[in-house]
């Protein structure tokens, strides 16, 4: 596929992506992949390849999202084309599985809830006994378990800077755009806090948490708030102690995912999150359900979408406006679901600049 036409003079680019995150790196990618000859410039206020903490690179299976949702559907295949990416350029990877564990006999119905989940989502899921459960990892302890095999971790940092070396794209790090300005006739101007002034046919908006900050400053009004709910993460100082990944069976009635342990693929392992870092006792406790040897000693420290109406979302959203595609909400498995949620935006862009 061609875009429509070429940049002229008063066009720095054709496509200005702001967010130099996982989906704004992949959907520079797809653009200059999709349509050959398309310039791209990436905006992102840090300064360096880095993701948002608390990213520790998970490869997500998809077994908690509804079977047939976008978020499956994108975190399912992406899982697969990330560990094919990881391989082909030589990204630190390792498909380790997870265990989600029960520790509690009221928790077994939803246990079997996720089983039937997994499977609707084609994902490979074992169910294990209490017995079973040192198998894979020794030092945890439950009355009941399930284990999803294609889950995994990879380097986010290393991802994100192939997606960009790649891409071919202009990366721009240490840009804070403050301002934005779009007319019908001639694109989107974006104004940083350096002074710099750049000017696109079109806009693609990645700016995660920010993302909503940024459509206001487009001139449109974005579709859902953003209300943090990530709670506070540690450090392990244990890491002996854990193989892979373990992570409770969810509690429906709460935005957080659970205090749950993830082995990174620089083998630190992270604890969280934790809604207050204040009571560590209770956060201890609750880790120690899982894993029964860990003290508080051994714990050192290291934002959720609602519809505007106050509805809580778990999908991606996204918006289209003049010269402009917003990602308005992107939820926790972004690394996993970036290249085919990539592919999604660019062709959405593309259909902006070949109306533009």
């Amino acid at each position: 596929m061609r875009v429509a036409a070429a940049p002229t003079r008063r066009h720095d680019c054709d496509v200005l992506v702001i967010g130099g995150g996982t989906i704004g790196m992949s959907t520079a990618y797809a653009l200059t992949r999709t349509a050959p000859g398309t310039r791209v410039t990436v905006l992102d206020q840090q300064k360096r390849p880095a993701p948002a903490p608390p990213t520790t690179g998970v490869i997500h299976s998809g077994i908690h999202h509804r079977p047939g949702s976008p978020l499956a559907r994108y975190t399912i295949l992406g899982a697969t084309e990330l560990i094919k990416f990881c391989t082909e350029y030589d990204i630190p990877h390792a498909v380790t599985g997870k265990l989600i564990v029960a520790t509690d006999r009221a928790e077994l119905p939803r246990l079997h809830a996720l089983v039937q989940r997994g499977r609707e989502n084609g994902i490979p899921v074992r169910e294990l006994g209490a017995a079973q459960i040192p198998d894979h990892e020794p030092a945890v302890r439950g009355i009941a378990a399930i284990h999803v095999g294609t889950t995994g971790v990879c380097d986010v940092v290393g991802v994100t800077r192939q997606l960009a070396d790649a891409s071919g794209a202009e990366i721009r790090y240490g840009a804070q755009v403050v301002h934005i300005d779009r007319r019908p006739a001639l694109g989107v101007t974006v104004h940083t806090a350096d002074g710099t002034v750049l000017r696109a046919r079109a806009l693609v908006n990645c700016a995660g948490p920010h993302g909503a900050e940024v459509a206001r400053m487009a001139g449109d009004t974005p579709a859902v708030r953003t209300v943090s709910s990530r709670g506070e993460y540690y450090t392990l100082n244990r890491p002996d102690l854990l193989r892979g990944l373990v992570h409770p069976v969810p509690d429906p009635t709460s935005p957080l995912p659970g205090v749950h342990l993830t082995r990174g693929i620089d083998g630190t392992v992270h604890v969280g999150p934790h809604a207050t870092r204040a009571d560590l006792s209770s956060f201890t406790e609750a880790v120690r359900r899982l894993l029964p040897d860990v003290r508080a000693a051994d714990l050192t420290p290291a934002g959720t979408a609602r519809l505007r109406d106050g509805t809580p979302t778990d999908d991606f959203l996204l918006h289209e406006a003049p010269h402009t595609v917003h990602v308005l909400n992107v939820p926790s498995p972004a690394t996993t679901a970036s290249l085919p949620m990539g592919r999604a935006v660019a062709w959405r862009v593309l259909g902006v600049l070949g109306s533009g």
